[in-house]
């Protein structure tokens, strides 16, 4: 009773901040019963009449809202933006602009937490320990320096925000309260899976709060792009970094949002517009591991030109089967084989087959064709996800949420590139690495490891065929020597049976004859 008291006052102090903001201006009264809409007119009371100045924004009314309410509503908005199924794609769509930044904790407290978490004095782990230079709802960066063979070495610090656990705790409860309701009460709640949907951003910032978690993401992304042409993530200090406090290289670049900089220092900005778009397709398709909060703010360029991303609490992972149908859709596009892109949809059991492959195909070109009339500035690769998962609704396709993950990426992405370049042509970027893949996977030498990757599957199963064998073989001899007098039910069974009978319970008495009757037959079967 208590706990369902203590949901209801963050609810209603969450209510009363949106009514505020005017966040309820931007519901349609009209489909709503005759108590909501009153309930709706009686929020609008409590609005602010400053909220005129912002335009009727819904990106600005909301973002206010959320970060007033804190580190787990701000979770929330930004989850919520990869989430189009739940909240609609134009409301997903304002909510892709929520930026994390909170106001810093005290200094002191984040070096007692860094102390804490490496259990060590903080003296004897840094040589200095600088103020906050970025903080966000779960964490702050500081600046620091480490003691090294050559010399003092600047490093950044990732400290946790004290008592954050607790906090998104006590507010995904009340999510949950909510979620429970809404599933209880509405069809439509059921069929949006809101349960699932706040078990699933649960999930995420459980992971984003263990920071060994996100060195484990950089480490993961540094043995993949080892090799990659202008792109490298920031050296982890293993010996520095525990669950509440990640040590990483310093990085002294110039970040992707100070466009007037980066051309003053004399960096092509197109170039670095296509090679943004190009390390996000190479690790979505190639590696099946992408950065998923690629914003301006977590790149940088460093003095040799390289591309240089930060901050890897939100990572996103596709298996082979998207990657496969990702490659295959925009090759689709890029040479217009409507058809193929279809076939894909129903291949990967994204849509029933029930539905005709033809009619797919013609929904799908009346997306396509438009894109290929226009110039190629005009062309929205992420534009073009979001039609597809719309028409792709009609034919029953189910919320795809990795894939969701994927389109809401590559519309931060392709804002990025495109702001270093406008004219940026987003197909003739993709198109070489999307060649190659399909080439490297689809290809002679992808049916080849292909085959290889089955003969193994095959190489495994027969190496368990002796023990099965001899396993079917023991069971024989057991059977054998159990039924050697003829097979006997023992009294208890008899007893069940005629009480089963003397019930009534018809269907019960049938279970217990099956069950005797397929064990004889195994019995003859094995003799």
């Amino acid at each position: 009773m208590i706990s369902r008291l203590t949901h209801l006052f963050r609810l209603g102090r969450a209510g009363y901040v949106f009514a505020r903001e005017g966040v309820f201006g931007l519901v349609d009264p009209r489909p709503l019963p005759l108590p909501a809409r009153a309930g709706l007119r009686l929020a609008r009371l409590f609005e602010r009449r400053s909220n005129d100045v912002l335009g009727g924004q819904p990106s600005a009314r909301l973002s206010n809202a959320l970060t007033r309410l804190g580190p787990t509503y701000v979770k929330l908005g930004q989850f919520l933006a990869t989430r189009p199924d739940v909240v609609g794609l134009a409301l997903a769509r304002d909510l892709e602009s929520l930026q994390d930044r909170m106001a810093p904790f005290p200094q002191a407290e984040a070096e007692a937490a860094v102390a804490l978490a490496l259990d060590k004095p903080l003296t004897e782990v840094f040589a200095s320990f600088g103020p906050s230079v970025a903080a966000a709802s779960i964490a702050q960066v500081h600046k620091a320096e480490i003691v090294t063979p050559d010399g003092l070495k600047t490093v950044a610090v990732k400290v946790i925000r004290p008592g954050v656990a607790r906090r998104f705790k006590v507010d995904l409860d009340a999510f949950f309260f909510v979620a429970r309701l809404g599933e209880r009460f509405s069809a439509e709640g059921r069929r949006l899976r809101l349960t699932e949907t706040v078990e699933t951003l649960a999930r995420s910032v459980v992971l984003e709060m263990d920071f060994r978690l996100e060195a484990a993401a950089l480490s993961e992304m540094a043995d993949n792009t080892t090799d990659d042409p202008g792109f490298r993530v920031p050296a982890v200090d293993w010996e520095r970094t525990a669950r509440d406090v990640l040590t990483l290289e310093w990085i002294d670049g110039t970040p992707l949002n100070d466009r007037a900089k980066l051309a003053a220092t004399g960096f092509d900005l197109p170039a670095l517009g296509r090679t943004v778009m190009q390390t996000f397709l190479r690790h979505a398709l190639r590696d099946g591991f992408f950065h998923a909060d690629m914003h301006p703010g977590n790149l940088f360029v460093d003095e040799a030109g390289n591309l240089v991303a930060v901050d890897f609490g939100i990572m996103g992972r596709l298996r082979p089967q998207e990657r496969r149908f990702l490659a295959e859709i925009l090759y689709g596009f890029i040479t217009r084989n409507y058809q193929r892109t279809a076939e894909v949809h129903f291949e990967a059991g994204y849509v029933p087959r029930h539905h005709s492959v033809e009619s797919f195909a013609q929904a799908i070109r009346a997306i396509g064709e438009p894109i290929h009339s226009r110039t190629a500035e005009d062309i929205s690769m992420a534009k073009l996800l979001m039609l597809l998962f719309e028409v792709t609704g009609l034919f029953d396709m189910r919320t795809r949420p990795e894939l969701l993950m994927l389109q809401k990426t590559m519309v931060v992405v392709e804002g990025v590139a495109r702001s270093l370049d406008p004219k940026l042509d987003m197909w003739k970027t993709a198109d070489p690495v999307v060649r190659e893949w399909i080439a490297r996977n689809l290809g002679p030498l992808g049916r080849i490891e292909d085959v290889a990757g089955g003969a193994g599957e095959i190489g495994r199963f027969l190496g368990t065929v002796p023990a099965l064998l001899t396993r079917a073989a023991d069971l024989a001899d057991r059977m054998d020597d159990l039924t050697r007098n003829g097979f006997v039910l023992a009294p208890e069974t008899v007893e069940a049976i005629g009480r089963a009978e003397a019930r009534g319970t018809r269907w019960r008495t049938a279970g217990v004859w099956a069950l005797v009757a397929l064990m004889g037959w195994m019995i003859w079967l094995l003799r």
